[in-house]
């Protein structure tokens, strides 16, 4: 039974971003109440609901020296932890990736401005230039990651679902406008995580007008006869609207093509030329793949999401509701959410006790 003087948390939101949050608050409050209250849960497939359809992968955005580094590390050292402790059931294996950039490796975003290094070198267990000879066609470079992690989104969502039940965190489903209606709803609410991604636009009380889709699409395949051995990228830089990329996912998901990146679209339909385009993209970068023909008989499903995009980055800050219950943001997380859920978890942890003050622990 809980002490009534334990915080109650409310997390709004049920992508990886709001059940990792969750998850880390039981971490450092093991009786407090914890509820979730999303539109969408694990096991929905809506537009409105970004975390089923990434793709999903390990592979740093960040180049900062600074907090988005630090959050991307934090969570590949707990995704260590979790693949140690409770193997592939998470959703989580490691693979190698290769990665094929088209540009100059000072206009690839991946080196950290004040090093010249890539700083998870050594997380990923060593870099590797490729020869000239592994080169595709007009790449400039590439270069292979011993191992990273891929992501069976479906299964790893499951799995954050199922932990937070068995730790005692409750789940409602409700649509809500605002953040000040979830106090009336739960008036014994303490301290509000904000986890809604996009939702953010459209809270009344929080209408974050730097927030904005980022449409993505992918084709899911069932595995070829042999299986893709690593992960594989193509791309100008980075962050590129020509991103093509090749995931094989653990426990038999099959693999994901994609992919696509469009600042604005709202719309869930799939475009079938574009389609069409990252399927021959794809074999071109994988050809163990088989060809355009074997890969189209093969297709499972075809995907869009929006991923949550924010101008000024991620938001992870405390705020205040005009009726004083405290906030803390955590959202617009772009393409990143799965592998910087654990390191933006963890700070808004710090948040929260900066919030609560240190007494709030019992």
């Amino acid at each position: 039974m809980s002490n009534p003087s334990e915080p109650n948390f409310l997390v709004l939101g049920a992508g990886v971003i709001g059940l990792t949050t969750a998850l880390a608050l039981r971490e450092e409050y093991p009786t407090a109440p914890i509820q979730i209250v999303a539109k969408h849960f694990p096991g929905d497939r809506s537009i409105e609901y970004t975390s089923p359809w990434a793709g999903a992968n390990w592979c740093s955005f960040a180049h900062d020296n600074g907090p988005l580094e630090k959050y991307d590390e934090v969570t590949f050292r707990k995704f260590e932890q979790l693949l140690q402790e409770e193997g592939e059931s998470t959703g989580l294996g490691k693979m190698g990736l290769r990665g094929v950039f088209d540009g100059p490796i000072e206009e690839a975003d991946i080196l950290t401005e004040e090093t010249g290094n890539i700083w998870y070198k050594d997380l990923v267990g060593g870099i590797t230039p490729l020869s000239q000879k592994d080169l595709p066609k007009g790449a400039n470079f590439g270069l292979d990651f011993k191992a990273t992690f891929r992501i069976n989104t479906q299964v790893h969502l499951q799995w954050l679902q199922h932990r937070a039940l068995t730790t005692g965190i409750s789940l409602h489903r409700a649509h809500t406008p605002s953040l000040t209606s979830l106090t009336t709803l739960f008036p014994h609410t303490s301290l509000i995580l904000n986890c809604s991604a996009l939702g953010s636009l459209h809270l009344t009380d929080v209408h974050d007008t730097n927030v904005y889709p980022t449409r993505g699409q992918t084709i899911l395949i069932a595995e070829p006869e042999v299986p893709v051995q690593r992960m594989y990228i193509r791309t100008p830089k980075r962050i590129s609207p020509e991103c093509t990329y090749v995931f094989p996912r653990p426990l038999g998901g099959g693999v994901i093509l994609g992919g696509s990146r469009e600042d604005g679209n709202w719309s869930g339909e799939v475009d079938w030329k574009l389609a069409g385009e990252i399927l021959e993209r794809c074999v071109e970068l994988a050809p163990e793949l088989g060809s355009v023909e074997e890969v189209r008989e093969r297709v499972v499903s075809h995907n869009v999401g929006l991923r949550p995009s924010r101008k000024g980055g991620v938001r992870v800050e405390l705020d205040r509701l005009h009726n004083g219950v405290p906030v803390v943001h955590n959202y617009g997380h772009s393409g990143a959410g799965y592998q910087s859920s654990w390191g933006t978890a963890y700070r808004v942890l710090e948040l929260v006790k900066e919030a609560l003050g240190p007494r709030a622990k019992l």
